[in-house]
């Protein structure tokens, strides 16, 4: 599969998530972009006017980040939890970990990399953490090789 048709794995939230800025994209910011462009080449000349090369270069963003969207939708693969074991982490699960070195006890969900933020504890189920996590069960310990180096975790729990 070519990376282009590579699947997309989303949660129901993250489909939803990324439906709604498609359609703020298409309905809001490309009438804004243009409104701007508009507006811009009241300025006058076109070759000395960044407010223009501004203008363009959102448009060409806006319309950029519109085709990905697209790409990723048509190739989007919702994961529906309902035919995986409840008591093995799976994409989707929601899993409660501790890191044995600190004592620190850290809560994820696993999410498709369209979705991964790690600021919110959504990481990747290709992410290292994540990768390593996928298939264990409730008390199995984990050891991941990071680039931060190795860390080994005991999982608490699995939702």
């Amino acid at each position: 599969m070519a990376k282009a048709d590579k699947a997309t794995i989303l949660t129901p939230e993250g489909l939803r998530r990324l439906e709604e800025e498609l359609e703020h994209l298409k309905t809001v910011r490309r009438k804004e972009v243009a409104a701007r462009i508009k507006q811009s080449k009241e300025f006058g000349d076109l070759m000395e006017n960044s407010e223009y090369e501004d203008a363009k270069n959102e448009q060409a963003f806006v319309e950029g980040r519109i085709l990905q969207l697209e790409q990723m939708l048509r190739n989007a693969k919702v994961i529906d939890n309902q035919n995986t074991h409840p008591d093995r982490i799976a994409v989707g699960s929601t899993v409660r970990v501790k890191e044995l070195a600190s004592g620190d006890e850290i809560t994820y969900m696993i999410v498709g990399s369209a979705e991964a933020d790690p600021a919110k504890d959504k990481i990747s189920d290709e992410s290292p953490v994540g990768r390593a996590l996928l298939g264990k069960r409730k008390g199995e310990a984990v050891e991941v090789s990071a680039p931060a180096g190795k860390m080994r975790y005991t999982v608490l729990h699995i939702k």
